[in-house]
């Protein structure tokens, strides 16, 4: 289990911000934009991209969909789009229980 404050967390957390700052690079816009265009501070953007802070689920997803890459982290943590989550799902369902 991953503790709230471990070394894996931290670790997580700045690999996926940083992807969002290349996302950033990628759509060629600039800090200031994103932030705007979310309609967040350019601080809590910062936090965003180097992994800190305790950025709100509403304004990551803000930046996700100005980064045109909300869909795709939504399709990511989907079970279904997962090996072991299907199976998973099936286990369950094969027992009478719901999803």
């Amino acid at each position: 289990m991953v503790q709230r404050d471990s070394s894996q967390q931290k670790r997580f957390l700045r690999e996926f911000g940083a992807n969002i700052r290349r996302w950033r690079k990628v759509n060629g816009m600039s800090a200031v934009q994103v932030a705007e265009r979310a309609f967040i501070t350019r601080q809590t953007l910062r936090n965003i991209e180097n992994g800190t802070g305790t950025a709100r689920m509403d304004s990551l997803f803000a930046v996700l969909m100005i980064l045109g890459v909300d869909g795709t982290v939504v399709d990511a943590a989907d079970p279904y789009n997962n090996n072991a989550g299907r199976s998973r799902i099936d286990d369950i369902l094969s027992t009478g229980g719901t999803i």
